[in-house]
């Protein structure tokens, strides 16, 4: 009757490794495939940076040359038209950057559910084994 006592015990103990093990392998998978979408998500973010970046080089340049009409030309009529689409390119530069970065800031691109998954099972397992 010993035996049957030790045999049962070593197969649960065997099985609560054995689903730990895969929990874990598991958690792992799912932590490596949240990353790699906050991943995607970051280097779109990037990607809007960037043009928002060229945007307002482009801004730059086009007030750079209202100042040069204004100078070379007595007539204010070019200067404020180039004024006017240069700063609108410039607003829209800044709002792209704002945009951009606010998609990267560090809590976006921790795995949140990996995390929560955790939690739960680490809260499942003291659960079980107190009972």
């Amino acid at each position: 009757m010993q035996t049957d006592k030790t045999t049962g015990t070593t197969n649960l103990v065997g099985n609560i490794i054995t689903h730990v093990t895969t929990l874990v392998r598991k958690e792992l998978q799912l932590a490596r495939a949240e990353i790699g979408e906050n991943l995607n998500t970051a280097a779109t973010a990037v990607g809007v940076i960037v043009g928002g970046v060229v945007l307002t080089l482009v801004g730059l340049n086009v007030i750079a040359a209202a100042l040069v009409a204004a100078l070379s030309a007595a007539g204010l009529h070019p200067f404020w038209s180039a004024v006017i689409v240069g700063g609108v390119a410039i607003i829209a530069a800044l709002i792209m950057i704002k945009g951009g970065m606010s998609k990267l800031k560090a809590s976006s691109l921790a795995p949140t559910r990996t995390t929560e998954n955790v939690r739960r099972d680490v809260h499942a397992i003291t659960e079980t084994t107190n009972v």
